[in-house]
């Protein structure tokens, strides 16, 4: 627990530092270069580590990082997941919305059709119609056949062309 490199950020500092040197097998142990005392005060921190990094510190670290890409992985699918269940939420929002202004004009359009239907109902039928022509020329005919016999047609006023021609 006392290594601080996962919780420090990438760049000079993120590669651990090497174990002591008695730790390391005598192959890898390389002395580091001679500097002078105004050279390593002027050196950044991270460039003090010339030595070689071990394989096992190397791998270690890959795992991490490849634990960490990971789990960067499972919180994208994740996002991923919940923003494609949001998008079918919205879908279906959206069908049944307009679901709903489909059904309002319909109903709207049923309410339309039910009052011109009573209208039309209320109109007189064919039967209606051709008994109220016939009566209406049985009764023109007889007022007529009325107006002649009782010399009534002297009451109406003369046309000027017909009084030409008497």
């Amino acid at each position: 627990m006392t290594d601080a490199a996962p919780n420090q950020p990438t760049g000079q500092g993120f590669i651990p530092p090497a174990p002591p040197a008695e730790a390391k097998p005598p192959a890898q142990a390389v002395p580091p270069p001679p500097q002078t005392v105004g050279a390593q005060n002027a050196a950044p921190r991270g460039a003090a580590q010339s030595q070689p990094i071990p394989a096992n510190q190397l791998f270690d670290q890959l795992a991490r990082i490849e634990d960490k890409c990971s789990r960067i992985e499972d919180k994208y699918a994740r996002s991923e997941s919940l923003l494609s269940r949001v998008e079918d939420k919205v879908e279906n929002a959206s069908n049944r919305m307009n679901e709903a202004a489909r059904q309002s004009d319909l109903a709207a359009l049923r309410t339309e059709m039910r009052g011109l239907t009573e209208r039309t109902r209320r109109l007189p039928g064919t039967g209606a119609l051709v008994l109220t022509a016939v009566i209406t020329a049985v009764l023109t005919v007889v007022l007529m056949v009325a107006v002649q016999r009782l010399n009534l047609d002297s009451l109406l006023p003369p046309r000027a062309g017909t009084s030409a021609a008497r």
